[in-house]
């Protein structure tokens, strides 16, 4: 049969179009038999191929694998036996979660070709729920910043700026779905790594709480604060991503109604130095919870602020520890900011580490009386825009300052132990985050939910 001219435009149109769908409609479009996954996959990978700058968002793209996953997709689909939503729907995974026979390396030389035998448990379950690996994505080393800038492998661009940081360390992630070469990606979160580069890439980021999702198989920086979490698109893409995860049955998101609900505005910490646009993003999400009948408080609590004070002993101790005899072998091949940041936990002692740990629970324990009777706590995700790449390599002074506000206010959910939810604001770049007790993911995404269409 020939095609026509129009025809071929009309179906290349089409195909297009798969690049910036969502993860769900993605599915959906599977579903109904309007997209085939193998055709998906390959749509996926030529763009990755054929991206200028792919090179600096993907650290190796797995061709064969994602190819084999998508024709077994496509034959479950034609059966009628497709294993959840986003059965048949590629996705970008961070390199730090470990894949058979694939190098994985964090993001680090000190890890050079660090080949794993089987895959990390959260990219096992996601694999058995259908879903295709396209390949890993860069990240700061060793998941150790905020900012994304990573000199000794590669530095992932901003989609608004792409003379910018994309954020970290979940960088590649985030611009491997900002840049159209994957529908939905997965990050990890130790102090904003999910949220600030999703932010900055105009994408809803979820950090879940703490040991919801397995960190077997995951490259560690600080496992009590590690977490797993997707960069989607959308609300319901990270929601399906989180029940993929866990190998669990998916039940579509029911919006919860912002009128009546109770909404607390944190003060302390989260409010300072913020700077024009991100905080006129908050202003914009805020106003759409007014606007939508949500009852607004704004409180100061000093747990948070002591709470915060503990971060450098907790962050540093753990992180250095975990890694000190690798580093210390070879020194000299890591970015000497990462480095330095690694070994300032070397001035704590054990008794220190233990006494900050002693006093954080007893922390937690008086911020969950204060905020027990919000539904949600709401902070700008980022008190600052993505930095310059080439500004941060040069100015040292510049380099402190922007890494650490970047992290800053999304670091109060992970010293809290919260989960947490960073939403697109609608100006660029700019995001605003949802707190809420641990566990509680799925009344939070619900919530996240009905502030993104109130935002749209």
């Amino acid at each position: 049969m020939c095609v026509s001219d129009t025809e071929e435009n009309e179906m290349r149109c089409d195909v297009d179009a798969w690049l910036t769908m969502t993860a769900m409609d993605l599915g959906r479009g599977i579903e109904t038999g309007e997209i085939c996954p193998v055709e998906l996959t390959d749509t996926y990978l030529a763009a990755i191929d054929a991206h200028p700058m792919s090179h600096r968002i993907y650290a190796r793209i797995t061709h064969d694998r994602a190819r084999a996953e998508a024709q077994v997709a496509k034959w479950r689909a034609e059966a009628d036996q497709r294993l959840g939503p986003l059965d048949g729907v590629p996705v970008s995974w961070k390199d730090l979660f470990d894949t058979a026979d694939i190098v994985t390396e964090a993001g680090s030389k000190i890890l050079a070709g660090r080949t794993p035998t089987s895959d990390a448990r959260v990219l096992a379950s996601a694999t058995a729920a259908g879903t295709v690996c396209l390949g890993k994505t860069h990240m700061s080393e060793l998941a150790f910043s905020g900012l994304g800038l990573n000199p000794v492998m590669e530095t992932s661009p901003c989609v608004n700026d792409h003379m910018a940081v994309s954020g970290g360390s979940s960088s590649g992630a985030a611009a491997s779905v900002a840049f159209g070469l994957a529908p939905l990606a997965i990050g990890s979160d130790t102090g904003g790594s999910v949220r600030i580069p999703a932010a900055w890439n105009d994408l809803v980021g979820l950090k879940t709480t703490s040991g919801r999702l397995s960190l077997t198989g995951v490259v560690p920086l600080c496992e009590r604060f590690d977490t797993v979490g997707p960069l989607a698109r959308s609300v319901d893409d990270a929601a399906a991503a989180l029940a993929a995860m866990e190998r669990r049955d998916f039940a579509m998101l029911e919006p919860v109604s912002l009128a009546g609900l109770r909404v607390g505005v944190l003060e302390t910490i989260a409010l300072d130095e913020v700077r024009d646009a991100p905080m006129r993003g908050f202003q914009r999400g805020l106003d759409a919870m007014t606007n939508a009948g949500a009852a607004i408080e704004r409180f100061e609590c000093d747990a948070v602020t002591s709470a915060m004070d503990l971060t450098g002993i907790l962050f540093t101790t753990e992180a250095y520890g975990t890694w000190r005899d690798v580093i210390e072998e070879t020194p000299d091949l890591m970015f000497p900011e990462i480095l330095g940041r690694f070994r300032s936990g070397a001035q704590y002692s054990g008794a220190d580490y233990v006494a900050a740990w002693r006093r954080l629970t007893a922390l937690r324990a008086e911020y969950a009386a204060a905020t027990a009777h919000y539904d949600v706590v709401i902070t700008p995700t980022s008190a600052i825009l993505p930095p310059n790449v080439e500004r941060l390599l040069s100015d040292r002074d510049y380099y402190v300052t922007e890494n650490l506000l970047s992290l800053r206010n999304t670091r109060i959910g992970n010293i809290m132990g919260l989960a947490a939810l960073t939403i697109p604001t609608g100006i660029a770049s700019t995001g605003i985050q949802l707190m809420s007790p641990p566990n509680t993911e799925e009344r939070l995404l619900a919530i996240g939910k009905s502030l993104e269409s109130a935002l749209a």
